[in-house]
């Protein structure tokens, strides 16, 4: 015990360091919009030294890349909350289907998804469509995303086969990039009823047509 409390305190100090810097850069996205801020004003929020800021990032594109895939990850963390509470645990492509369906309708979405565009936007706060930047970024995002859903996934259902897990995941996640966009167009990102009602009309969409080769859709 005397020997892992030295390595436990490093990671907790590491995890804290780096929590802070991409919390300080949610901070400074939603202030500005876009990525109109220096490593030096990333380091002086966070409370943290410019070398500080490198040794967890490579560039400001990562550290907003960070902030995206946290914004996301309620995805991977209603799936977990859902799974907890379901047993038992059956391992074939329908049920993982449907765990994963009901925690993509289950999870607030139109929030994080108004505070993204917000953040990612330019000084209007909204994400240019041909951005090749801001599409980069939200892709590799909702990538990363995916690959702690699939990981999560493979916890669950640990027989499953591996390539299969991480096929239902990926359709269902590059569908909600493409849902994202036509939202965004159909809505100006706006967070209300409105917008809402737009995003379950999409989403039960790409359900019906991720469903169709995966099996059964789920009963809303």
């Amino acid at each position: 015990m005397a020997a892992s409390a030295p390595v436990d305190r490093r990671a907790a100090l590491k995890a804290r360091h780096r929590q802070a810097i991409v919390d300080a850069a949610a901070t400074l996205l939603e202030e500005h919009g876009g990525l109109r801020f220096t490593v030096d004003e990333l380091a002086e929020l966070a409370d943290v030294s410019r070398r500080t800021v490198f040794n967890y990032f490579a560039t400001l594109d990562d550290v907003v890349i960070a902030v995206c895939s946290d914004v996301l990850g309620g995805l991977v963390d209603t799936f977990v909350a859902n799974a907890v509470a379901e047993v038992p645990v059956v391992d074939t492509s329908a049920a993982m289907f449907a765990e994963l369906v009901r925690a993509i309708r289950t999870t607030e979405l139109v929030g994080p998804m108004a505070y993204l565009t917000r953040s990612l936007g330019g000084p209007d706060r909204r994400v240019d469509l041909e951005s090749p930047w801001a599409a980069t970024l939200l892709v590799r995002s909702f990538n990363e995303v995916s690959v702690r859903f699939a990981a999560a996934m493979a916890v669950r259902h640990p027989r499953a086969d591996v390539l299969e897990v991480h096929l239902l995941v990926n359709a269902l996640t590059s569908g909600l990039i493409v849902l994202y966009y036509h939202w965004l167009a159909a809505t100006g990102a706006t967070d209300d009823a409105a917008s809402r009602v737009v995003w379950d009309a999409y989403l039960e969409r790409l359900v019906t047509a991720v469903g169709v080769g995966y099996g059964a859709v789920p009963a809303s």
